[in-house]
C-alpha cells in the first residue's frame, strides 16, 4: 500500500510548488529516494496532464564519476543534460541521502572541472528558465545528522514538509514590503556586528515553491556595502565536510578574514573564484517546524529565528551583480538558546531573540504560523 503522506507530498509539488497544467514537460531527479517517492511524483504529473522525464541518481555513481572528471567527461556530461533542462518546464529534484558524507574526499579541482565546463550553467538555467522545486528525502543518515530515530525523523519530515504554506505566504507580505524600503541593515549578537546595505534589491519571499520544507524571504546586498564580522551559530556542510563555528570578517563587501574548525577548506572553498569572498544572498528563516540545524542546508536556512549570508552567487531574481561558481548558504540562529541577537531595519529593531517584534510582523512568529 502506497504511504498517503508521499501521496499528498508529491501532490504538493506538482500543484502547489510547480503549478503544473496540461503540456508541461517535467524533468524529475530522484537522488537515493525509494522508488514509491519516484512513482508517487510521476502520477501526480501525469494527474496535471503534463509530460514526465526522468533520471534516476546514485551517491556512490555520482561520487565514482567525479572523482575522474575530465574536462572532455564534463562537456559531455553537461551538453546532454543542458539538452534535457531546456525541453523542461518545470524541474523537481528529490534528494536522499544515504550517506551525508559520500563526497567528502572528491578534490576541490575535481568538482571545479566539472562546474567550470558547463554544470553551473545547467544550474543556473534551470534556477531562471523552469518551475523549480527542490526537497530532501527522510534517510536515517539524515536521521542521525539531526539526532533523531528514523520514524521520530521521518514524521518529523512531513509535518514540516506539508505545512499550510498559504497561511505563509499572505503572513510574509509586509516582510517583503518592509525589505524592499530599507537601505541600511545592522546585525549583532554574540561574534557578530554586521552592517549592510538592501537598498534597491528585491526581496523574494519563499513559501513552497522553490524549495520544500519552506519559509524564508531573501534578498542581497549591496555588493561593497558589507562592513564587520558575523560568528555563525549553526554549523555548516559544504561537499561532506563539516565546519562549525564559521567567522567571517569583512571589508568594503570583500570577506578579508575567514576561520572555522576546517578553516584550510574554507578558504579553499573561499578562493575558487573572486565572487566567492563575496556575498550573494541575506535571508530571515522563520519555518516554525524546524528549530535546530541538522546539516542540511534545506532544512537549516529555514529554522524559527535564523537568517543566512551566502558567500557566493547572487540569484538573479535579487541580484546585486556577485558572479561566482560558489554558493555558501551560512546559518546564523539567534533564538536564546544560541545566544540572541538583533536586527535593526534602518535603526529600527525588527526581530530580537529571534522573534519579530513589529506588529506587522508577528504573524511569522512560530506560535502563530503552526497550525492551519
Amino acid at each position: 500500500m502506497q504511504d498517503p503522506r508521499i501521496e499528498k507530498l508529491a501532490h504538493l509539488l506538482a500543484t502547489h510548488s510547480c503549478q503544473l497544467t496540461k503540456g508541461d514537460n517535467v524533468l524529475i531527479e530522484a537522488f537515493d529516494v525509494p522508488e514509491a517517492m519516484t512513482v508517487a511524483l510521476i502520477r501526480a504529473v501525469q494527474d496535471a496532464g503534463a509530460t514526465p522525464m526522468v533520471n534516476l541518481r546514485q551517491g556512490p555513481v555520482s561520487r565514482a564519476l567525479m572523482m575522474g572528471m575530465t574536462e572532455k567527461g564534463a562537456k559531455l556530461a553537461t551538453k546532454i543534460a543542458m539538452e534535457q533542462t531546456k525541453k523542461a518546464d518545470a524541474y523537481i529534484a528529490v534528494r536522499g541521502a544515504n550517506n551525508t558524507a559520500e563526497m567528502a574526499d572528491v578534490p576541490a579541482e575535481k568538482l571545479k572541472i566539472f562546474s567550470a565546463n558547463g554544470g553551473h550553467d545547467v544550474l543556473m538555467h534551470r534556477v531562471n528558465h523552469t518551475r523549480w522545486v527542490v526537497l530532501r528525502y527522510p534517510s536515517p543518515s539524515m536521521a542521525q545528522d539531526a539526532q533523531m530515530s528514523t520514524e521520530a525523523f521521518e514524521e518529523f519530515f512531513f509535518q514540516v514538509c506539508t505545512m499550510d504554506y498559504d497561511k505563509m505566504r499572505r503572513a510574509c507580505e509586509p516582510l517583503v514590503e518592509l525589505m524592499e524600503k530599507t537601505n541600511k541593515v545592522h546585525i549583532t549578537g554574540p561574534g557578530t556586528d554586521l552592517k549592510f546595505s538592501i537598498k534597491g534589491i528585491p526581496a523574494i519571499p519563499c513559501f513552497g515553491e522553490r524549495n520544500i520544507p519552506d519559509g524564508e524571504c531573501f534578498t542581497a546586498p549591496v555588493r561593497d556595502s558589507v562592513q564587520g564580522q558575523i560568528t555563525f551559530t549553526a554549523p555548516t556542510l559544504e561537499h561532506g565536510i563539516t565546519h562549525e563555528n564559521v567567522c567571517l570578517k569583512f571589508k568594503k563587501g570583500k570577506i578579508i578574514e575567514a576561520t572555522s574548525s576546517n578553516t584550510e577548506k574554507l578558504n579553499e572553498t573561499l578562493n575558487r573564484d573572486e565572487g566567492a569572498r563575496y556575498i550573494g544572498e541575506f535571508s530571515l528563516g522563520f519555518n516554525p517546524y524546524i528549530v535546530k540545524p541538522m546539516k542540511d542546508i534545506l532544512f537549516d536556512e529555514k529554522i524559527a529565528g535564523s537568517f543566512h549570508f551566502t558567500p557566493g552567487q547572487a540569484y538573479e531574481v535579487a541580484d546585486n551583480g556577485n558572479r561566482s561558481e560558489v554558493h555558501w548558504d551560512m546559518v546564523c540562529i539567534q533564538r536564546p538558546d544560541f545566544g540572541g541577537g538583533e536586527i535593526y531595519f534602518d535603526g529600527k529593531l525588527i526581530r530580537k531573540d529571534g522573534l519579530f517584534v513589529v506588529p506587522e510582523l508577528e504573524a511569522l512568529n512560530p506560535e502563530k504560523l503552526k497550525g492551519a
